[in-house]
């Protein structure tokens, strides 16, 4: 079963660009929110309590920061 994963990026990150790359190296779908120029995204992101980027949620999860090893646990 798919799992819906959701990374919450800024243009000028550079573990944003790492995980996106992660993503689409193996194929895994995502949504992406810039919060750079999305103000909703960014609303959305600071309710949660998040001041930085990425957090990427896996279904219920989340891995603040580019945590490869963390995303591969989740993901199998």
């Amino acid at each position: 079963m798919e799992k819906k994963v959701v990374i919450y990026t800024s243009s000028t990150c550079g573990y944003c660009h790492m995980a996106i790359d992660y993503f689409k190296e193996n194929e895994i779908e995502y949504t992406e929110k810039n919060v750079s120029t999305d103000a909703v995204a960014r609303k959305e992101l600071m309710s949660q309590g998040f001041m930085g980027v990425p957090v990427i949620f896996v279904d219920e999860e989340v891995i603040q920061g580019f945590d490869k090893n963390k995303l591969e646990e989740l993901l199998n």
